[in-house]
């Protein structure tokens, strides 16, 4: 892998950036505005509720975590579809660069624009919410690689299907976190899904982040294998989402369908 090619797509991204700032402005906004408006139903609930359960560390902690998930996947496909977008995508192919390379880049890319939405929900959260990260301990930092690892891992296979499916196909890839959360558990136990959506549930990578933060949150000691289990899932869906989309880059190649893309369609 050459670095320098993996570079130069990060700063394209980041010339991008520069050029527009419409594109830098929903980097923090939308995830502030989650943060705010959460932040004060948890404060509403807690005084609602005195003496129960503590909303701000258990209900905007996992929105935080969430939203941090939803941008690490939301990063990837964005740079992505910008090559989509401005017709580059065939130019990018014509160059030496490999699909290794490239999908590196944009997973440097996604890390890079989610950091700042990160702080931006932590400097939120803690300062004017009063969110005790503490609480966490240093289960914090499995909860984020797990969450980190899975959006990666979500925006290479929605890009795979942008890619196979064509530019049209890019309203598959925004709803992905959502249509996934009901199985993630981000707001309650596993326990209440009926059994079929538990099965499923245990196969995702963030249920085992979120049952763990609660159980933090309740006083009780995080579960090192589950989170164990969490990361090695989101590892094992990496690896199958990047083999997605070399397939799928491949046979593009091999069809004519990569020189024919277009705006409209792709197949």
């Amino acid at each position: 892998m050459n670095l320098t090619r993996v570079g130069a797509i990060v700063v394209r991204q980041f010339y991008l950036m520069r050029s527009s700032p419409t594109r830098v402005v929903p980097l923090f906004a939308w995830v502030a505005i989650d943060i705010v408006l959460w932040g004060f139903i948890a404060r509403y609930l807690d005084g609602a509720t005195k003496g129960g359960p503590n909303f701000v560390t258990s209900l905007l902690g996992a929105v935080l975590l969430w939203d941090f998930f939803t941008r690490i996947m939301h990063g990837l496909i964005t740079a992505f579809l910008e090559d989509v977008w401005s017709r580059n995508f065939l130019n990018v192919f014509a160059t030496p660069l490999t699909i290794t390379e490239y999908v590196a880049g944009l997973v440097v890319t996604s890390v890079l624009t989610s950091l700042v939405g990160l702080v931006a929900m932590l400097a939120l959260a803690g300062g004017v919410f009063g969110l005790p990260f503490a609480t966490y301990g240093a289960a914090f930092v499995p909860f984020i690689s797990i969450l980190f690892l899975f959006g990666i891992a979500l925006g290479i296979f929605a890009s795979a299907c942008v890619l196979r499916f064509g530019p049209a196909a890019e309203w598959l890839a925004w709803p992905l976190p959502a249509l996934l959360s009901p199985f993630a558990a981000v707001f309650y136990p596993l326990s209440v899904l009926p059994s079929w959506m538990q099965w499923i549930a245990h196969a995702m990578p963030p249920a085992y982040a979120f049952e763990n933060m609660r159980a933090i949150v309740a006083g009780n000691a995080a579960s090192p294998g589950g989170l164990a289990i969490g990361l090695a899932l989101a590892v094992g869906y990496i690896a199958l989402a990047f083999a997605f989309f070399v397939r799928i880059h491949k046979s593009a190649v091999r069809s004519g369908l990569l020189a024919r893309y277009s705006a409209e369609s792709a197949g």
